[in-house]
């Protein structure tokens, strides 16, 4: 989406100056929806803070019989490998109550056709987003309207280019590492295996496999529950965490592009997903790399 398109967004939808009134979402396995229409057509989309693209689900437009026209074909890279895919532009498109055409729009499986749209980082580092998970709901703030900068409770980067946000957390009183904060995730936490075979978890607590559909296709992944997560001021049990089963290709977490980069020169072991998100209030400024983690009334 173009700057002017989202700064109209705002204003358009405002209450008062630099907020906009809260929006009820659905959660889906995890995933944050919320109305869109495209082509005229209702439908759901998708947040997702962990993807660099925005997307469009090729069964929407298999199911509905649209055409767009083509875009250049894109490289996008998931934790289990990566695809080259098609683009749409001039996809027309009622989010937040404007309208819009959006461009780039990548080809995905987005699971059923009422899904439309996945929307990505680039929507998200142009406010200050809240999402308060228990109460289903999110608003967008200018950066003016609130001080995250006083108010931060967790150490947070963004990337400048992509607006992908990555957070540090403690793991079971052993580990700090840097964690991409994935709202495209469903899961708990999701780490590079070395990071559980150094620590030993995988001997010492109990581990099922588990089946798990990445942005291009499945992987097998070995999964158990950490005792205890520090999330900024709190600290989590029991905690749902993945890692890749022996053997199973994926991604680097540091690769130069894709989902799963090195941001700032910081070493990403994982990703953090909805199962730790669902407890919290959360205000996140991409752009800024600022984020405070609450509890909602």
């Amino acid at each position: 989406m173009r700057v002017f398109l989202l700064i109209l967004i705002i204003t358009s939808c405002s209450t008062y100056a630099g907020v906009t009134p809260w929006l009820d979402f659905e959660l889906d396995n995890g995933h944050i929806k919320i109305p869109v229409t495209v082509s005229g057509i209702e439908a759901k989309a998708i947040l997702d803070s962990g993807s660099q693209v925005n997307a469009i689900n090729q069964s929407f437009i298999n199911k509905n019989k649209l055409k767009y026209g083509s875009g250049q074909k894109i490289i996008i890279k998931g934790v289990y490998g990566q695809e080259k895919k098609p683009t749409y532009n001039n996809v027309p498109t009622e989010l937040f109550g404007t309208q819009f055409d959006l461009d780039s729009l990548v080809s995905m499986r987005l699971g059923k056709a009422s899904n439309a749209l996945l929307i990505g980082a680039g929507f998200f580092d142009k406010f200050i987003v809240q999402i308060d998970y228990p109460n289903k709901k999110m608003r967008l703030l200018t950066r003016d309207a609130v001080d995250l900068k006083k108010l931060k409770n967790i150490q947070m980067k963004a990337h400048k280019g992509t607006g992908m946000p990555i957070v540090k957390v403690n793991l079971n009183n052993e580990k700090n590492v840097w964690l991409l904060l994935d709202t495209g995730n469903s899961g708990g936490l999701f780490l590079k295996r070395s990071i559980a075979t150094g620590s030993g978890w995988l001997e010492k607590f109990s581990v099922e496999g588990s089946l798990a559909m990445g942005a291009n296709t499945f992987g097998i992944n070995e999964t158990f529950h950490l005792p205890s997560l520090k999330f900024g001021p709190f600290e989590l049990e029991n905690i749902l965490t993945s890692v890749p089963a022996e053997g199973q290709k994926t991604q680097s977490f540091s690769s130069s592009s894709g989902s799963l980069s090195r941001i700032k020169g910081k070493n990403i072991k994982g990703l953090l997903g909805y199962d730790i998100l669902k407890h919290f209030l959360i205000t996140l400024d991409y752009k800024g790399g600022r984020m405070h983690i609450g509890l909602p009334q």
